[in-house]
């Protein structure tokens, strides 16, 4: 399957999936532009088959929502879903230096030793024009990096609608998007029985900022924020 002419959206926007690799011939992703691998000790290489299943359920909610997109899988899973904070900041690096205009971060640590390489690679990332989406947990400290102010951060809202995002603020400001914690539907799979949660949200929030960038392709994140901000269906979540 192919998007078809009226369906373009996102053409040209290269978007990095740092998760656990992509099964790229997956019907609901239908291919990536190219992927790298990250090991333990943060050493690049070529394999970024998803052996886990999570990095493409990511993929392939964001390609719902951007089928014209590039998609990159950026794999530093591999076993199970955690990675070293060195494999983690390299593929920052890697996104920002091979020109991704989005990277998708399904994930997130409350380590407070990793607050500072974070927030190097994030600001080198931005620095390139990056736009980074990522998750963000109002109930556990410090959540990062969707703490860091230059991060698009994400959280779960299970009464939202999969075609919808919305918006709350915090106690100090602080403009959090809230989606979906759904992805793309299995046919004969429950959504019960199906992946779900907050890296979910994190992915179709991403095809909602792709789909955005289409209208100002070199937008920076205060002007994306704006512009999602003008589209949100508003809620408030105390």
């Amino acid at each position: 399957m192919h998007p078809t002419t009226h369906e373009q959206s996102g053409q040209g926007i290269r978007i990095g999936i740092i998760d656990s690799g992509v099964h790229a011939t997956h019907p609901h992703v239908y291919g990536v532009s190219g992927g790298v691998g990250f090991d333990s000790d943060g050493h690049q290489h070529d394999d970024y088959t998803d052996r886990l299943g999570h990095g493409t359920a990511v993929a392939a909610a964001i390609r719902e929502r951007a089928p014209a997109s590039d998609l990159f899988a950026i794999k530093v899973f591999d076993s199970f879903l955690s990675a070293t904070i060195d494999a983690l900041v390299n593929a920052i690096d890697w996104a920002a230096t091979h020109q991704m205009k989005v990277i998708n971060l399904s994930l997130g640590t409350t380590k407070p030793e990793h607050k500072s390489p974070l927030s190097a690679a994030v600001d080198r990332a931005c620095e390139c024009g990056v736009i980074i989406v990522s998750a963000f947990d109002r109930g556990e400290a410090d959540w990062l990096p969707g703490s860091l102010p230059s991060v698009i951060p994400v959280e779960l809202d299970w009464q939202c609608p999969r075609n919808e995002f919305r918006t709350t603020t915090t106690t100090d400001g602080r403009i959090i998007f809230l989606a979906s914690g759904f992805p793309r539907s299995i046919p004969g799979v429950p959504p019960s029985k199906n992946l779900k949660g907050l890296s979910f949200a994190v992915a179709n929030m991403t095809g909602f900022v792709v789909k955005t960038l289409g209208t100002l392709p070199n937008a920076s994140v205060k002007e994306i924020v704006h512009l999602l901000l003008a589209q949100a269906a508003s809620t408030h979540v105390p």
